[in-house]
């Protein structure tokens, strides 16, 4: 398997992220539920922004994995000031 990190950066008292938020859900949801994604939440020192780790098959690459998060509806919305998806290399797991 290949893993992504991805982090978004977004102001945690923003509107529109609170009004997108639902669906963003339910699509992190589906994606976890088809294994895809281990781990995501958002960070909780105020500051706003999340990471979400992605696994998809050996031999993916950012383009896979950004197509992937591209249909985030954070992403589809606007609604993020950024994103960032680095190829990671989980030295040690429980996944």
């Amino acid at each position: 398997m290949t893993y992504f990190a991805v982090l978004y950066s977004y102001n945690p008292d923003s509107e529109k992220i609170a009004e997108v938020r639902p669906v963003h859900r339910e699509f992190i949801a589906t994606l976890h539920e088809e294994g895809k994604i281990i781990g995501s939440g958002p960070f909780v020192d105020g500051e706003g922004g999340a990471l979400i780790v992605i696994r998809l098959p050996e031999g993916s690459n950012l383009a896979d994995a950004e197509t992937l998060m591209n249909q985030d509806p954070f992403h589809m919305q606007n609604v993020l000031d950024r994103r960032v998806i680095r190829t990671w290399n989980p030295v040690t797991k429980d996944f």
